[in-house]
């Protein structure tokens, strides 16, 4: 199994480093993605290697999406329009999109959240309710492949509703040629 993590500088810190260690810890193969492939630097200067840029990056290389929170989410959007490509591909193969906090801006710009329940920091549940989606007010909330949570508070919960997915995933019978 192998995920994908697309970031930026300015990424809350713990919503990056914790589900990247965490899915490492489980046997997943995890990869990060920046718009030019070069290191990034969280909000309280966690600093990461990026393993290539998401131009390079291919839905059909993933098995999961992580979508950190923090300020990176808004310039992905604005700034690396490949980024909201692979949303929007993650989203129609049904593969895992996790997203926690401003992560869900991102979901806003691929236009995944029409008529689907989601979560995110409390200052973007208008954007969220605007891009169609019914926003709840709990640390994890899972609709079909979207698994999202509004803070760092709420990682323990949203990452047990990103394993139940994953988990689900390795449950699938594999097709034969």
């Amino acid at each position: 199994m192998k995920a994908l993590i697309v970031t930026t500088d300015g990424f809350e810190d713990s919503e990056l480093t914790y589900p990247y260690y965490r899915l490492q810890e489980a046997g997943i193969d995890v990869e990060i993605a920046t718009p030019d492939g070069e290191s990034v630097t969280g909000k309280i200067g966690e600093e990461m290697d990026a393993d290539l840029a998401i131009s390079e990056a291919g839905e059909d290389e993933y098995d999961l999406l992580v979508v950190p929170g923090g300020h990176a989410p808004e310039d992905l959007r604005l700034e690396a329009e490949e980024s909201i490509t692979l949303v929007e591909e993650f989203d129609e193969s049904g593969k895992p999109i996790a997203s926690v906090c401003h992560g869900a801006q991102l979901l806003i710009s691929a236009d995944v959240l029409e008529g689907r329940e989601a979560t995110g920091f409390w200052s973007i549940q208008v954007d969220m309710e605007n891009a169609g989606a019914t926003f709840v007010d709990e640390e994890c909330v899972v609709d079909d492949n979207l698994i999202t949570a509004r803070y760092p508070a709420d990682l323990p919960a949203w990452l047990a509703g990103l394993f139940e997915q994953i988990d689900e995933i390795e449950e699938q019978p594999v097709a034969a040629d």
